[in-house]
């Protein structure tokens, strides 16, 4: 540990903490797809030691320790060690958690992910890389990694019996420009070039800065190596029927259709005959010591590790099918989310006062009250951010509603991002009561089979501020 805090919007790893408005905040990615239960236990028993107390899992699916001092962190990275826990470095290559063990995988990323960590690092690209860059090698199955933003990102295709990477720059699933399709070997090759020309363009290049003239195309090969763009063949199995023909708008090579997914929470069958049960934490964060509560009560019922995934989830593995559904309960009952139509699903929510000192008002108490009361608002069809500032951190993109707390209250934004000048403003505790005129707004207004989205959008800004702010 160096004992400074890196750069805000540098990926805060254990040995080198990032600075936010609650102290010092750490993230670990282990090496292992897991962590024994007994480790968690003793990470959670060190955050709340070092920390505030507070543990998180991140949209992509990291563990987050925060309230962190120099000397502290210290403390913590030494825990770590102590407990065996190895933690990756380096340009990120994520997997699904389930990945290799997934029953419905196209196929197991591992080997081709492991292939690009070594390529990458023996090239020397993480010290040429910008913190931010990251790549998914997606094998498809239970849990979808189409919403993560990655630089490149790789889908695996059947084709003729044969494994296929469908290899595409910048951003999701839906928004990530295609390159080609790849054999393993050329698909190493395409990655690191891609990777050599966004580190060419400086620390802050992206994938998305990539133009298409100088994206790596792929070379026929008819040893199975890079296919042309115009090949029209439809790969088989899971993407049985998808159209590879080309399109001028997509550079010569179709995006892929997105891979089925199903919620992982529940009960989900492994290939190994064991059960995971998946769980989420409500707004991705949970007291230490009810997270270490919850690894306990697995452990007792046969669970040998748990394993954080995108979403805010956790998966705890090996477990039989009766003991799955008690420890589900078990959870229910420590207030994790268990249940795919929880409203808490659909909010976003920073840590906000009095945890962080740059919020303005509290937001997850603030969340909890509008999950509880309006959760016919929240249908899933869009994401309400609750935002302690205007830096925005739980979720930067644009959201249908966002609260955000400054000097004159609880503004809200409507289709923006907390950085938006609100459209109108409600006193910080009157906020839960705004949403509950927008609720009882939509309520009435809303069309047979309209979503809570498509209802809102038809309202219109104007009466959407309108009803959220008159009290």
């Amino acid at each position: 540990m160096t004992g400074l805090a890196q750069r805000r919007g540098a990926c805060p790893a254990l040995s080198a903490p990032m600075q936010t408005g609650d102290g010092l905040l750490v993230r670990l990615n282990p090496v292992a797809a897991g962590l024994p239960t007994a480790a968690l236990i003793g990470l959670c028993e060190s955050a709340a030691r070092h920390g505030n107390g507070i543990m998180e899992i991140t949209q992509r699916g990291s563990i987050q320790i925060r309230g962190l001092t120099s000397e502290s962190a210290s403390l913590l990275a030494d825990d770590v060690n102590a407990l065996g826990i190895s933690v990756r470095t380096g340009v990120p290559v994520e997997t699904s958690p389930l990945a290799g063990i997934d029953p419905d995988e196209t196929a197991d990323p591992h080997p081709l992910a492991e292939a690009i960590r070594t390529a990458v690092e023996s090239a020397g690209l993480p010290r040429r890389l910008g913190p931010k860059i990251s790549v998914v090698v997606d094998g498809g199955g239970r849990i979808g990694m189409g919403a993560l933003l990655a630089d490149i990102r790789l889908t695996a295709v059947r084709r003729e019996q044969e494994t296929y990477w469908h290899l595409a720059v910048g951003g999701t699933a839906d928004t990530a420009r295609p390159v080609g399709l790849f054999a393993k070997a050329d698909a190493v090759a395409t990655t690191l070039e891609t990777l050599e020309a966004i580190a060419a363009l400086g620390r802050e290049g992206r994938g998305r800065n990539i133009v298409a003239g100088h994206t790596p195309t792929p070379n026929p090969s008819p040893q199975g190596g890079g296919e042309s763009h115009d090949s029209q063949a439809a790969p088989d199995g899971r993407n049985d029927g998808a159209d590879l023909s080309p399109s001028p708008l997509l550079g010569g090579v179709a995006r892929l259709p997105p891979l089925d997914s199903a919620s992982p929470l529940g009960t989900v069958l492994l290939a190994n005959a064991t059960h995971a049960l998946g769980i989420a934490l409500p707004f991705g964060s949970m007291p230490a010591e009810t997270l270490a509560a919850l690894a306990r009560a697995a452990a007792d019922l046969g669970a040998t590790e748990i394993r954080a995934a995108p979403g805010r989830m956790l998966l705890l593995l090996s477990l039989t099918a009766e003991a799955a559904a008690t420890l589900q309960a078990k959870a229910a009952a420590l207030d994790f989310v268990t249940d795919a139509a929880d409203p808490r699903l659909f909010i976003a929510a920073c840590p906000g006062a009095p945890a962080c000192t740059s919020a303005h008002m509290g937001t997850r108490p603030l969340a909890g009250q509008i999950a509880q009361q309006d959760a016919d608002l929240l249908d899933g069809s869009f994401t309400l951010h609750v935002s302690g500032c205007a830096k925005g951190c739980a979720h930067p993109g644009t959201a249908a509603l966002t609260l955000v707390g400054g000097e004159n209250g609880a503004g809200l934004v409507v289709n923006g991002t907390a950085k938006t000048l609100p459209a109108g403003y409600a006193s910080r505790y009157d906020a839960a009561r705004g949403i509950g005129r927008l609720a009882a707004l939509v309520d009435t207004g809303r069309r047979p089979d309209e979503t809570a989205a498509a209802c809102l959008a038809r309202l219109g800004a104007a009466a959407i501020a309108t009803d959220f702010a008159e009290g």
